[in-house]
């Protein structure tokens, strides 16, 4: 029987003594300890997460629920921060799993304290790839979370999986992607104005001039920002959307 491990305070964290061990809930609710090296085959993309995201009066954090088009179901955030971080995962195309507080990762330090830490986000890629995320402003980072994270760095290394650190993103990439999300969900799929948005921009053109071509904008312009969160169609989110950006056929 695997042996149950409960969380333990974060200390001042360091390089391990001993190997990294991971703890994770599986989706019927079991829990399940083992070494690091040995769980590089567990699909984290679909775990439950390790700890809840709790609301209290007072609270300098947000926390919520975020519902990813990725896999069709909530992924939790404990701040807009995270919230965003999430957001941009659920937009990349090239994620096809994510998780949130997918495991507590366990060493002990020289100094023989125990540490735990539980990353933010895990989320797998198309070619099979990782990546765990952790979200924190960079004018946040204490010297002991500089550490958790470098050890955790140390632990994805292990197995070949990317580690991220996220401050905060670009502001007009992230005001785009939420204006995209409001239409990520696939109700706002339609047929047959889709196949007309994709003849309008089968060569570049004016945002709002396409739209006009393929109807009435009032009911076309939701279908064109769902293609876009989709990247069927494709717009540069560098700079604010508008009427005049260039939309055009996604280039693979």
């Amino acid at each position: 029987m695997e042996q149950k491990l409960q969380a333990v305070p974060g200390g001042v964290a360091g390089p391990p003594a001993e190997g990294f061990e991971v703890v994770y809930v599986d989706a019927d609710g079991s829990e399940t300890r083992r070494p690091l090296t040995d769980a590089w085959a567990v699909r984290f993309e679909s775990v439950m997460p390790v700890r809840g995201f709790h609301s209290y009066k007072g609270q300098r954090h947000l926390p919520g629920l975020w519902w990813s088009s990725t896999v069709s179901g909530h992924i939790g955030y404990e701040s807009w921060l995270e919230r965003d971080h999430v957001m941009l995962l659920d937009f990349d195309p090239s994620v096809t799993g994510l998780s949130s507080q997918p495991f507590w990762l366990f060493w002990t330090a020289e100094n023989g304290k125990a540490i735990s830490h539980a990353p933010d986000y895990f989320a797998r890629r198309q070619d099979g790839s990782a990546i765990v995320i952790d979200c924190r402003p960079a004018d946040r980072r204490e010297p002991r979370d500089r550490m958790k994270f470098e050890a955790t760095q140390r632990a994805c290394d292990l197995l070949g999986w990317e580690f991220r650190l996220g401050g905060a993103p670009d502001p007009t990439r992230v005001g785009n992607v939420r204006w995209l999300a409001g239409y990520r969900h696939p109700r706002h799929h339609i047929e047959p104005v889709a196949a007309m948005l994709r003849r309008a921009f089968a060569e570049p053109r004016p945002l709002l001039d396409g739209a006009g071509q393929a109807g009435d904008p009032v009911a076309v312009l939701p279908v064109l920002f769902h293609l876009l969160w989709q990247h069927e169609l494709s717009v540069d989110l560098s700079v604010p959307l508008h009427a005049d950006a260039l939309v055009s056929p996604e280039v693979l």
